[in-house]
């Protein structure tokens, strides 16, 4: 168990603690670079190019990519050297481990990996701003964000959307059969609108309302809407710390919605009020504790408060809010929902969801 460090129990310099701490940093610059390259083998589909080859040179992997080869040859340096892509020098030729494909391909879907990759190249994108913000405080606007909706549609597709019916859903007692014989939903934070579309796909007796501050998202959002012909969904740009229409729906979403809130208390107090009595508020949030010391084990609680820092906490900074932040934490989320006045509240984790908790409240 790692455990925090006591500034007290250290007398002397330790050259062999400094030698290896300094082989860790040197690690974690190899692998961030390696990030920014798998990232690239997503969005350039060379990993789902190779998962169909044999072993094969650059120039017939570009190829099949439909890629330029001096640019692949490059990556596939890194592959290698990163232990990610096999290479047989003798014949100058690659392949990609079966075993590695399945955490890294299209095909993978919600085991995709790669496709999270994607998040340290938007974060870094806004670096500058950061750096300034860390000087003068304030907050990074949702808007000066290079390809946030276009990711993080790709990963809700797959951690919410495609997981709604077989493992979200049930969650909530009665929501299926519910949702099924034909109900008002409202999801909070929707973004580009996948979930919400897809819901109103499964269940064309029920009418589904989506609410996002964001213009392009909900822009999107109605794109999809017109391409799938869907009737029974309505997406509008809209503060929901704002009152919503008061006792309307039988049960409000929101999906890694509530802790970049200006106001997140008063939201969850608009979700109770919108909701008649009976109602389920299912809630999608991050997997961590709120206290420090409880979470430095927690698998990806260096990425959580990168996360954090450079878009969550600041996008609610930025509008003079709370600034809450990602890691909040189950223990400040399941109070939060008590001191609204949601009387029955329980907390569930899913096995193809190790980032996130969910919360069913009554």
């Amino acid at each position: 168990m790692t455990t925090l460090m006591d500034p007290q129990t250290q007398t002397s310099f330790d050259q062999a603690k400094a030698e290896a701490f300094a082989g860790s940093l040197l690690e974690t610059l190899n692998r961030g670079g390696l990030t920014l390259m798998i990232s690239i083998g997503h969005r350039t589909g060379l990993f789902d190019t190779m998962a169909d080859l044999p072993w094969s040179g650059s120039q017939e992997i570009a190829q099949a990519a439909s890629l330029n080869e001096r640019y692949v040859r490059e990556w596939l340096g890194a592959m290698v050297t990163g232990r990610i892509v096999a290479y047989d020098a003798a014949q100058e030729t690659y392949c990609l481990p079966a075993e590695h494909a399945a955490y890294l391909t299209r095909a993978a879907a919600a085991d995709n990996i790669a496709r999270t990759m994607q998040w340290i190249a938007v974060l870094g994108y806004v670096e500058d701003k950061i750096v300034d913000k860390f000087k003068h405080g304030g907050g990074v606007q949702y808007c000066e964000y290079h390809r946030f909706h276009e990711v993080m549609a790709a990963e809700s597709e797959h951690s919410v959307a495609s997981a709604l019916r077989p493992h979200i859903l049930p969650l909530a007692p009665g929501l299926l059969d519910d949702l099924e014989a034909g109900i008002e939903v409202l999801e909070i934070g929707c973004g580009s609108g996948g979930a919400s579309c897809r819901l109103a796909e499964m269940f064309p007796n029920s009418v589904f309302t989506a609410y996002d501050l964001c213009e392009d998202a909900i822009a999107a959002a109605n794109a999809t809407k017109a391409a799938r012909r869907l009737t029974n969904v309505t997406f509008a740009t809209r503060d929901v710390s704002q009152p919503i229409e008061p006792q309307r729906y039988d049960a409000v979403l929101a999906f890694d919605v509530i802790h970049d809130q200006r106001n997140p208390a008063m939201v969850l107090q608009r979700v109770r009020a919108a909701l008649k009595p009976g109602g389920v508020f299912l809630m999608q949030d991050i997997a961590a504790s709120s206290h420090l010391e409880k979470n430095l084990d927690l698998i990806l609680g260096p990425l959580f408060y990168t996360i954090s820092t450079m878009h969550c906490m600041t996008v609610s900074l930025a509008q003079n809010g709370a600034g809450l932040g990602t890691v909040w934490g189950q223990e400040l989320a399941v109070q939060m929902l008590g001191d609204t006045g949601f009387q029955h509240v329980q907390v569930h984790k899913l096995k193809h969801d190790i980032m996130n908790n969910y919360y069913i409240a009554r």
